[in-house]
């Protein structure tokens, strides 16, 4: 009875016999570059999907009784807290930082005036089952003073020369036309209420702007 043959090797098992007899033959060691990691994604790196139709994992922070503060008051910003339109941390960029509060007393936290108008413009998208109607409140940091503003009173400077958190186009906030003026001066672009805020300066700043954008962040 004849003894039964094995199966050639594969080739990748027929490569790796092939450098353990040379290697051994010469006396050498086998050596393998080292296995990297990838850090896990930061920043806008971890958002699920690609450009304005992502996943943003940014749940509200809820209000809390004990800070003693009206439930509609601005509030620092929680290092944990994550924009829902963009996945940054805007308490690493708190000088841009916004908020909006709703009627329950949860608060979603922004890294900059811009990403606040664009989530103002289509609530929903952004944050499932909420509606622009249920909000009570909303903040932009006064970019001279680091105060809260209230968004729909503040000035803004668009076209100037200051990059934001991302390092793009950004709407610097004022509380005076004085003082937005001032900045206009050194640099650049030009001042604008929160009214004239619309579809077409948006889009000016943010490219990708969803087409189902409401007309104004109003």
């Amino acid at each position: 009875m004849s003894a039964l043959i094995p199966p050639p090797p594969r080739p990748a098992a027929r490569r790796a016999v092939l450098a353990a007899l040379l290697l051994g033959s010469t006396g050498l060691v086998a050596w393998q570059w080292p296995q990297r990691t990838p850090p896990p994604p930061s920043g806008n790196a971890a958002l699920e999907g690609v450009g304005d139709d992502v996943c943003v994992v940014a749940p509200p922070t809820p209000y809390d009784p004990a800070l003693g503060q009206p439930l509609a008051a601005a509030r620092e910003v929680p290092a944990e807290a994550r924009c829902p339109v963009c996945g940054m941390y805007p308490a690493r960029a708190r000088a841009w930082a916004a908020q909006v509060i709703f009627a329950d007393g949860d608060a979603y936290f922004f890294d900059s005036p811009l990403s606040l108008m664009l989530y103002l413009g289509n609530v929903d998208h952004y944050t499932r089952g909420r509606t622009h109607d249920a909000i009570v409140a909303r903040y932009v940091t006064d970019t001279d003073t680091g105060l809260w503003l209230n968004a729909q009173e503040a000035v803004y400077v668009t076209g100037s020369s200051a990059l934001g958190p991302v390092l793009a186009g950004n709407l610097p906030a004022f509380g005076s036309a004085g003082a937005a003026q001032q900045f206009v001066q050194q640099r650049g672009g030009q001042a604008v209420l929160f009214g004239g805020i619309d579809t077409r300066l948006l889009r000016g700043l943010a490219p990708n702007l969803r087409a189902d954008h409401r007309l104004h962040a109003s």
